[in-house]
């Protein structure tokens, strides 16, 4: 019988998205009782990362929690490549503009906003607690653009604050700034009008590799209703190579960032 070569690519990817096979360790804090974080920090594991998503909306095809869904997935791949971390709560509240006038995301239905300094003090408050905990590397993994400056600009904070403590919080930027996808993307075949920079085809296949209940296709249209770029072009394929383009960007500033601790 003669073997049908997308099928079984689709297979594969489908495959690589399952979630962890049972007996594999944990590495969800919320998800363990307190014994086996201190256990786990015991032992070595005390890298934690901490996912920001946000609440914002993706057009009318996709839901409001898209960031949330894949930050959860990439933070849960990263830790378990990494072997020796952990993942806290994603934080589901982040900037999508002001709310008094509305602006940015905040003009559409179902968007929730806080500011950058409300945000800041948030993963500030977290950080130090995770560092009360004997945690040595406190990773910022954001899935959304404004949340990229604020984590920034903390890490560098914290960094110079605990120096003398040898903690050391990164931001794991390049996972959301230069991490190839669009690159990808142009070779195949694709331009940046299509690509776009919000809802497009990158977030939609991701989406779509995951979850996709999440993501009403039919609906989708190129630059209307908060979309720019045609979503219309996402396919789950793309997803998964999108998303693994992600996560190996934050392990190497993640390792990079560990291997430069004195």
């Amino acid at each position: 019988m003669q073997l049908n070569l997308r099928h079984l690519l689709v297979c594969a990817l489908a495959f690589a998205a399952m979630p962890a096979a049972a007996g594999a360790a944990e590495v969800s804090i919320e998800r363990m009782t307190w014994i086996e974080v201190r256990d786990r920090v015991a032992a070595g594991s005390t890298t934690v990362i901490l996912p920001t998503g946000g609440t914002e909306q993706n057009g009318a095809h996709m839901v409001l929690g898209k960031h949330n869904i894949i930050v959860t997935e990439t933070a849960r791949r990263i830790a378990q490549e990494l072997g020796n971390a952990l993942v806290a709560p994603v934080l589901a509240y982040t900037p999508e503009g002001s709310i008094e006038p509305k602006s940015g995301h905040m003009a559409y239905a179902g968007t929730i906003s806080v500011p950058d300094a409300v945000f800041s003090a948030v993963l500030e408050a977290a950080a130090a607690s995770f560092k009360a905990h004997g945690f040595k590397t406190i990773v910022l993994l954001g899935d959304s653009g404004p949340n990229q400056a604020p984590q920034k600009a903390l890490a560098a904070k914290l960094t110079a604050a605990w120096k003398d403590s040898g903690v050391q919080v990164v931001n794991a930027g390049t996972y959301y700034t230069a991490n190839g996808g669009e690159t990808y993307l142009l070779g195949q075949g694709e331009t940046a009008a299509t690509i776009g920079t919000h809802a497009g085809i990158r977030d939609t296949s991701e989406l779509m590799a995951l979850d996709a209940n999440a993501v009403r296709l039919a609906l989708a249209k190129p630059d209307s209703d908060g979309v720019t770029g045609d979503p219309r072009r996402a396919s789950p394929e793309r997803g998964q190579k999108l998303l693994a383009l992600k996560v190996a960007a934050a392990l190497a500033d993640i390792r990079a960032a560990r291997s430069e601790r004195p």
